[in-house]
Parts: structure tokens; C-alpha cells; sequence
């Protein structure tokens, strides 16, 4: 009876991921799960055993990965309509894992590395100019920045110690209200302009 079932749930689990017409959540959740789950916790071994040619097959395969989900950033609202889009999306993340055709090392070597050998110095350029633009953004915004660290530090406090059960969230005056930067009343502006 045990092998009935263990079968029946197989051939179940094998029906929900590859039905075209049932639920892409599975789908979608598999390649999440082969597309970047799996491959941070190779990335994670490689790294602490000090593996180099398994850290290059893995800082091969974010390049290649990197460079599909850029791509589909765009084009994933078109092209997810397409019947078997998801199931195609798998079987090309699972192509660029699989050890006997080393699926990212091609992609990476024929068509990625030359691409980026040949446009690199405009995208040092792009990502430079990016990169002046962020810190500048960053810059001129510190008071909006700070005043949404310490929001969400407050928030992580309350929920924090509502876990704790220090607290009670219907508790009155348990609970510290998030105030924001200091505004000016009705009476402050009127006595500005009266100056």
C-alpha cells in the first residue's frame, strides 16, 4: 500500500509540474528553486571548500543567469503568454546546470564574453555615470533616507517585541507611534509671515 501511494503521489507531483494548462505556480516555484536556490547553496560550497573551478563554473552560471533574467525583465510580460513559456524557462535553467553539457560555460564563453569583451568600454562608461547618479541621489536625500531607517528599525523593534510577547498590539499606549520629521502648524507659518 505504501508503494501505491508513494507512486500516486509521483505521478501527481509530475502531472502539477509539467500540465500545461494547470497552475504555472508550480512551475514558477520549480524554477525559482532550480534557478536560484539550488544554485546559492552550490555557490556556498564551492566558496567554503576553496573549490576555484567550481566558484568559476558558478560565477559562470550568475553571469549567464544574470544576463536571461535582464532579458526577461523586459520581455516577460510578452513573452509568459506563450504556451510552455515556464516549462521552456525550466528545462533552460536546468540546460545551464547540468555537468555533461555545461549549458552556462557555453553560453558565458560563446556569446557573453564577447559581447561584453566588444561594448566594454561603453558599459564602464554607463555603469560609472550609474554608479555617480546613485551616490549623488544618495547624497541629497540623507535626511529621507535616515528618517526611513529609523521607521523601519521602530517597525522591527514593535513587531520584535510583539513576538516577544512584551507587548500587546491592542495594548493603549504599549505601542510607540512613528512619528515623522517636524512639520510646520498653522500658527508657526502664520507667525513667519508676520515678521
Amino acid at each position: 500500500m505504501a508503494l501505491l501511494g508513494s507512486i500516486c503521489t509521483n505521478e501527481v507531483g509530475l502531472q502539477l509540474l509539467l500540465c500545461p494548462l494547470g497552475s504555472n505556480i508550480v512551475i514558477r516555484t520549480a524554477c525559482c528553486s532550480v534557478g536560484i536556490g539550488l544554485p546559492v547553496y552550490s555557490t556556498f560550497k564551492a566558496i567554503e571548500r576553496k573549490n576555484e573551478d567550481e566558484q568559476q563554473k558558478w560565477l559562470m552560471y550568475w553571469a549567464a543567469y544574470g544576463s536571461f533574467s535582464i532579458v526577461e525583465v523586459f520581455s516577460d510580460k510578452l513573452i509568459s503568454w506563450f504556451p510552455m513559456y515556464y516549462h521552456l524557462k525550466f528545462a533552460f535553467l536546468v540546460w545551464l546546470q547540468l555537468p555533461s553539457v555545461d549549458g552556462s560555460k557555453q553560453l558565458y564563453k560563446n556569446h557573453l564574453r564577447p559581447f561584453l569583451l566588444r561594448h566594454q568600454a561603453r558599459v564602464d562608461q554607463v555603469v560609472g555615470v550609474a554608479y555617480g547618479e546613485m551616490v549623488r541621489l544618495v547624497s541629497t536625500h540623507q535626511a529621507e533616507i535616515q528618517f526611513a531607517r529609523s521607521m523601519v528599525l521602530k517597525i522591527i523593534g514593535t513587531a520584535d517585541q510583539i513576538f516577544r510577547g512584551t507587548v500587546k498590539p491592542d495594548q493603549p499606549g504599549g505601542l510607540n507611534a512613528i512619528e515623522g520629521p517636524p512639520t510646520a502648524t498653522i500658527s508657526d507659518v502664520e507667525s513667519d509671515h508676520e515678521d
